[in-house]
């Protein structure tokens, strides 16, 4: 059973363990996100030139919209303010920084009504991120950076959280993606042609639950969570931002969310930093999930935007 926890008084071991047994916290309010927020709008709106960026679309053409956001979301990944915000939100949420590690902050661009839906700005089909390569004890965070609405945000399908779905993760090496197809996001205009693992059953998307935090606010839930990008008939431009921890306990014992269906090879784990120093994992922690990887494979192990 999925329970959907509004602002939790837990500590992170304790919502760690029920993310891992499938439920979702939501908090309403947080200086820190505030914060991030702040940060986040301005670069979406310098990016925009005066444009508002939740109506743009309707005033640029696909490949210069594209091209707008192939400029801004690795300027955003990257910029040093990004990191000191996630740490930030981390610190405030409980997270021990020596221990916590996190990934980079993707920003995502949801356009309404298949104005563009692939490459950059991918729609997302169901699917768990433990698909593509994520650890089974990955957190996810996402947070809005303009209001949301049930039509525009994600969906989550707790039927499956226990149950295996057939997909093509088999196909799917993390090191491979960042070699070959990462790089070729902003050029995936009308179809995306990048092999990506999706179900390869026929998936019953009721029951679904659509939780819509506030700005301001975010949702926290398991990286094993089934779940996918509501088609967006809002007629705005969602804009939101997510990004993903490991606890370091959690990953030298293996403990996180049950492995159901999830078959691919290579792993995020380098991918990601302490929160106290920026360091990364230490690679004999990170080994044992690289089993069976080739050795020139590893030269792409990690994410560099």
């Amino acid at each position: 059973m999925t329970s959907i926890i509004i602002d939790p008084g837990v500590s992170d071991d304790e919502r760690r363990t029920a993310l891992f047994t499938g439920d979702i916290f939501v908090h309403t309010a947080s200086a820190s996100v505030r914060d991030f927020v702040a940060f986040t709008k301005g670069m979406v709106e310098e990016a925009f030139d005066g444009l508002d960026p939740e109506t743009a679309q309707y005033d640029l053409d696909v490949e210069t919209y594209a091209g707008v956001l192939a400029g801004l979301k690795p300027a955003f990944i990257h910029h040093p303010e990004s990191k000191r915000h996630l740490r930030a939100i981390l610190s405030e949420h409980g997270c021990d920084p020596e221990l916590t590690y996190f990934d980079v902050p993707r920003l995502r661009t949801s356009t309404s009504d298949d104005y563009l839906t692939t490459g950059i700005a991918y729609a997302f089909h169901p699917h768990r991120d433990t698909w593509y390569s994520a650890p089974m004890m990955q957190v996810n965070w996402w947070l809005p950076v303009y209001d949301v609405s049930p039509d525009n945000v994600v969906a989550f399908h707790p039927d499956y959280f226990d149950q295996p779905v057939e997909n093509g993760s088999h196909r799917y090496n993390y090191y491979e993606w960042n070699r070959d197809s990462r790089a070729q996001a902003a050029s995936q205009i009308g179809v995306d042609t990048r092999e990506q693992p999706k179900p390869e059953q026929e998936i019953h998307l009721d029951p679904q639950i659509r939780p819509v935090p506030p700005v301001g606010g975010m949702m926290v839930f398991s990286g094993a969570q089934l779940h996918s990008s509501v088609p967006n008939t809002s007629g705005r431009t969602r804009i939101s931002v997510d990004f993903r921890t490991v606890h370091r306990a959690d990953v030298e014992a293996g403990h996180g969310s049950p492995n159901v269906d999830s078959h691919c090879t290579g792993t995020t784990l380098r991918d990601y930093l302490r929160v106290s120093d920026l360091e990364r994992l230490p690679d004999a922690v990170i080994e044992p999930y690289d089993a069976g990887v080739p050795e020139e494979l590893l030269a792409y192990a990690v994410y560099t935007g």
